[in-house]
Parts: C-alpha cells; sequence; structure tokens
C-alpha cells in the first residue's frame, strides 16, 4: 500500500507580484513626491541629498502594501463577505504602511 500526501501548496505568481509591488511603489512615489515638491526650501543641516532617504523608504513601504495584497489573493478568491474584508483590510495596511514608511522617512529631516 503506498500512501500519497498532497500538501498544500501556495503558488506565488511571480509576474502579479511584480506588477502589484510596482504599482504599490508608483502610488507611494507620486505621494511622496507631491510632498516633498511642497515642502518648501530645506534647512541647510540636512545635507544635500536629504530627499532621497524619503523616496526609497517609502517606495519600500508602498512595494511591502503591493506584497500584502497579492497575499490576499486566497481569502479575495472565496468570494462573499470574505472579498470585501480582504479589499478593506488591504487598504487600511497600504495606508499604515505609508504612514509609517513616511514618518520613518522624513525623520530627523521635516518631522525633526
Amino acid at each position: 500500500m503506498t500512501q500519497t500526501s498532497n500538501p498544500v501548496i501556495l503558488s506565488i505568481h511571480s509576474a502579479s507580484l511584480g506588477k502589484r509591488m510596482l504599482i504599490g511603489a508608483a502610488i507611494a512615489l507620486t505621494l511622496i513626491t507631491i510632498f516633498l515638491l511642497k515642502a518648501g526650501t530645506p534647512d541647510p543641516a540636512w545635507g544635500k541629498f536629504w530627499m532621497i532617504r524619503p523616496l526609497i523608504i517609502v517606495l519600500l513601504a508602498g512595494a511591502c502594501g503591493g506584497v500584502f495584497y497579492h497575499l490576499m489573493d486566497a481569502l479575495r478568491n472565496k468570494g462573499g463577505w470574505k472579498k470585501i474584508a480582504a479589499g478593506v483590510l488591504s487598504v487600511v495596511v497600504f495606508i499604515i504602511g505609508l504612514w509609517l514608511g513616511t514618518v520613518l522617512g522624513l525623520a530627523g529631516t521635516m518631522w525633526n
């Protein structure tokens, strides 16, 4: 008698994961760029390239939000109230992640 096992394997589609990461990073880049352009004249103590840190950190936070959205696919595919809950949770996590990334990126410069 042969025993067979069927482990549950989560498939990660790299193309859709990459696309969602890029979309999240693009949204984050747009928001932080608008915020930085309206900043006015920077303090000379911040250094010449002070904008690079917030741009990188907020982009990473947006990409992480895209990864979370991708990971919610399993719940979103079940339909019904679970689909709505996954969508709302994804948006909330994305907004909180962008907020934390913005605070971390701007710490020491605009938010001293």
